[in-house]
């Protein structure tokens, strides 16, 4: 894949977490291969670090310090040597960020997770943001800023082989476990659930085995994996994210929701993009349809992650989580 084909493909994610696209494009542009992409794009990050040492503390440098851990985190998606410390950088602007913007943000770390608590102290609801394969806490902040907006703590997270994560720890199918030890945390007697894309098999799992969970929803999440018939690129993915070909390959076998969909008391809302067309990925309408109190939202332009169709669906996504957890408001 060129450089070019790479960055196309990226570009509604990219956009969809919040980089200027303008800018997005001046970056993709100069680059003259795939391996360029890390390193140009952990220099436009740094780039906004400056800028934020520049304006001192201030709500400026707040949001200099929320592009660059945008811009650090896009600069993991292509295979990069120092992946781990563009991680790392992500989340040392976020954390500083909030310093600055929400002093009342807390920072939870447990075995398997960690991630930013935000919101108030006596919110109606809580709301757990679950990241995917390649996806961290940093991808999503326009959602949390949703969910924020509504009244409900969010507490968005990395988990094994995710974002700050993944450099020591290895992704694993069973994800209930480190759901159960994150409601544990957030000291809550129920939570929501909200997945993007890897994540919405995490959610959907956790959700069929952790009581605790009354809300859930996701975001091209699929429902079943077929290894022999993924794209490379993934397969390559999942292999760094789980500790090898065979780990990745055990992994993958383990993604069906067959069985643990009609587990699924809470609400859930399932959001697929219809152009999101992945060899060996089966989509999340069988979901939908086998949980007992599913919702299928199918939006026909909508690609993987829908960044290029978010009014279609994020509103709703937010009131489903917001009315199951709290009831309907004005």
């Amino acid at each position: 894949m060129t450089a070019a084909e790479f960055a196309a493909a990226q570009w509604t994610r990219a956009t969809g977490a919040g980089v200027d696209p303008h800018e997005y494009r001046r970056v993709a542009d100069g680059l003259t291969s795939v391996a360029d992409w890390g390193p140009s794009f952990v220099h436009t990050g740094l780039a906004y670090l400056e800028r934020a040492e520049g304006a001192g503390p201030s709500v400026t440098a707040g949001e200099y310090l929320l592009t660059a851990a945008r811009w650090f985190h896009l600069a993991t998606l292509a295979p990069y040597a120092e992946a781990g410390r563009a991680a790392a950088a992500a989340d040392r602007a976020l954390g500083r960020a909030l310093a600055m913007r929400e002093p009342g943000a807390r920072r939870l770390t447990g075995e398997g997770f960690t991630g930013w608590l935000r919101g108030p102290a006596d919110a109606p609801g809580t709301v757990v943001v679950v990241p995917g394969l390649d996806s961290a806490k940093e991808e999503f902040l326009d959602l949390v800023d949703a969910l924020l907006a509504r009244g409900l703590a969010v507490f968005a997270m990395d988990g094994p082989g995710q974002g700050v994560l993944a450099a020591t720890t290895a992704m694993r199918a069973d994800y209930e476990q480190v759901v159960g030890r994150v409601v544990d945390a957030l000291g809550v007697a129920r939570v929501g659930l909200v997945g993007l894309s890897l994540g919405g098999y995490f959610a959907a799992r956790s959700a069929a085995s952790e009581p605790r969970v009354a809300a859930v929803a996701t975001v091209s999440g699929p429902f079943r994996l077929d290894w022999a018939e993924l794209p490379q690129p993934v397969r390559d993915i999942m292999a760094r994210r789980t500790g090898g070909a065979d780990a990745a390959r055990e992994f993958a076998g383990q993604v069906d929701l067959t069985d643990l969909a009609p587990r699924i008391a809470a609400p859930l809302l399932v959001v697929d993009g219809g152009k999101d067309v992945i060899p060996g990925v089966t989509n999340g309408e069988p979901l939908a349809r086998l949980a007992p109190h599913g919702t299928y939202l199918s939006v026909p332009h909508g690609d993987h992650l829908l960044g290029n169709a978010r009014p279609d669906w994020l509103p709703h996504l937010v009131d489903h989580l917001t009315d199951t957890l709290i009831g309907a408001r004005a």
